[in-house]
């Protein structure tokens, strides 16, 4: 059976994971946070280039997978994470608005793959143990937001799904629930 990706749930692995990034890279800083705080598909957030949030308040995009139109607020923390970010990227050289937020070593945009693999040298590192893809900040950003608002219709359509049982199941709430009644039931 294949085994499908998970929400980080304990919030002291989401602190060591953003510590570790702080240590070792800005940009996968950047990237971790940003994917936990606006909920944003990772094609989504490797599609920005540095005029869609550069001295904005709020980031509109068109989604890669829906096309769907999408804008949202950048909270302070994404603030703070981005102007840092690209005034490091400053001291190697000058930044033009319409190149990619994310880059590489050659300077090309980042692509998934390279992200799935920061995420999960990072989670082995620290000893995460959670099916990590990257979907996974997607994913946490939807468990935690649903646990502390437990607004689903508004999780639905922040992560433009037909249906509540969707959004539930993708962020991993139906099998926690499962899980519970069948730990708390004895006869």
């Amino acid at each position: 059976m294949k085994k499908t990706v998970e929400p980080i749930r304990n919030k002291k692995d989401i602190s060591a994971l953003e510590n570790y990034f702080k240590k070792n890279s800005k940009r996968n800083l950047l990237i971790f946070t940003f994917g936990l705080n606006t909920g944003l598909r990772v094609s989504d957030i490797l599609n920005l280039n540095i005029e869609n949030v550069k001295t904005k308040n709020y980031v509109e995009i068109r989604e890669k997978k829906t096309k769907k139109y999408k804008k949202f607020p950048l909270n302070s923390k994404l603030k703070i994470l981005i102007k840092d970010y690209l005034k490091e990227r400053e001291k190697t050289y000058s930044l033009t608005n319409d190149e990619p937020l994310f880059i590489g070593k050659k300077r090309k945009r980042l692509n998934r793959s390279q992200v799935y693999r920061f995420l999960n040298s990072a989670c082995k590192k620290l000893k995460i143990n959670v099916h990590i893809g990257t979907h996974t900040m997607r994913k946490s950003f939807g468990y935690h937001f649903y646990k502390q608002y437990k607004d689903v219709a508004l999780l639905q359509k922040i992560f433009n799904h037909s249906s509540a049982d969707i959004t539930l199941r993708y962020i991993g709430i139906d099998q926690d629930e499962i899980d519970f009644s069948y730990l708390n039931f004895e006869l």
